[in-house]
C-alpha cells in the first residue's frame, strides 16, 4: 500500500503524518510528494493533502493583504502542484484525505472560499501559538464523520487562523465548532466518487500527543486505510 503524503514544509510536522499512517500496521509506505521533489502521484494509492502555508488568494478570489498572512510569502507551486494531485486523485479514484490546509484547498479547488483570518476572537479558540489549541465539536448526524466516528461530539485540537467561508460545490459540512466554524467536509453525494473527507484539525499530532479518545484520529485513519484496500488499486 502505498500512500503519497504532500510535504508540509517542515521535517518533524511530516513525520508526525508518517508515524500516524504507519503506526496501523506493516505493509504502509508513505511516499513524500512536493512541487520540487517527487511530483509522481500515479505511483501511489492514496493521498494525503497536508497542513501548511495559507493558500495564495488568487485561487478564491480574497484579498493579497490581510491579518496574519505568511511572511515568508506564498507557495504558488506547492498549492499548483496540489491542485494537479487532487485532480489526479479524483480521476483514478483514489481515497483523498485532506488535513486543515488540504481541507481549505479542496473547498477553494471546488469553488469555494476562504475567512482569510479568523480575527482576535477565533483566534482565541483556533490559532497555534506555543501549542495546538482544544475546543469541543459537533458532528452531523447522517455524515461519513459520523458513521467513522461514532459521535456526534468530541474535542478536537487546532492550529489554524483561516477557515471555510463558501462552502465549494459538491461538498456538504460534517462538523462544526461551538463558534460555527468548518470543521470537517465530505461529498454532499459520494455516488460514482472517490473516498473524500478532509478535517480542519491535525489527527497526525493528536496521535502524537495521545488524545485520550481517539475517535477523531485513529478511526479516520483506520477507515482511510479500509478504503485503500477495499478500492482495488492496491499493486
Amino acid at each position: 500500500m502505498t500512500i503519497g503524503l504532500t510535504y508540509t514544509g517542515y521535517g518533524e510536522k511530516h513525520q508526525n503524518y508518517v508515524k500516524w499512517l504507519k503506526e496501523k500496521g506493516p505493509g504502509i509506505e508513505v511516499i513524500k510528494l512536493s512541487a520540487e521533489g517527487n511530483r509522481n502521484v500515479g505511483q501511489c494509492d492514496a493521498l494525503v493533502l497536508s497542513g501548511g502555508v495559507d493558500i495564495h488568494p488568487e485561487l478564491y478570489g480574497g484579498g493579497l493583504v490581510y491579518a496574519k498572512q505568511p511572511r515568508g510569502g506564498w507557495k504558488k507551486d506547492r498549492d499548483a502542484f496540489e491542485r494537479e494531485a487532487f485532480e489526479l486523485a479524483l480521476d483514478r479514484k483514489m481515497p483523498v484525505l485532506g488535513v486543515c490546509r488540504g481541507l481549505q484547498l479542496i473547498n477553494v479547488l471546488q469553488k469555494g472560499t476562504l475567512i482569510q483570518d479568523l480575527g482576535e476572537k477565533g483566534d482565541e479558540v483556533h490559532e497555534y501559538v506555543t501549542a495546538d489549541k482544544r475546543h469541543p465539536v459537533e458532528v452531523e448526524e447522517e455524515s461519513l464523520l459520523h458513521a467513522i466516528t461514532g459521535k456526534t461530539s468530541g474535542e478536537a485540537n487546532s492550529a489554524h487562523h483561516q477557515a471555510i467561508a463558501r462552502l465549494g460545490e459538491g461538498l456538504k459540512v460534517n462538523c462544526r465548532a461551538e463558534d460555527g466554524t468548518i470543521e470537517g467536509i465530505e461529498w454532499a453525494d459520494p455516488s460514482g466518487k472517490s473516498f473524500m473527507i478532509a478535517v480542519q484539525w491535525h489527527p497526525e499530532r493528536m496521535f502524537t500527543n495521545e488524545f485520550k479518545d481517539w475517535s477523531f484520529y485513529k478511526n479516520i485513519r483506520d477507515r482511510f486505510i479500509a478504503e485503500i484496500k477495499n478500492n482495488g488499486r492496491i499493486r
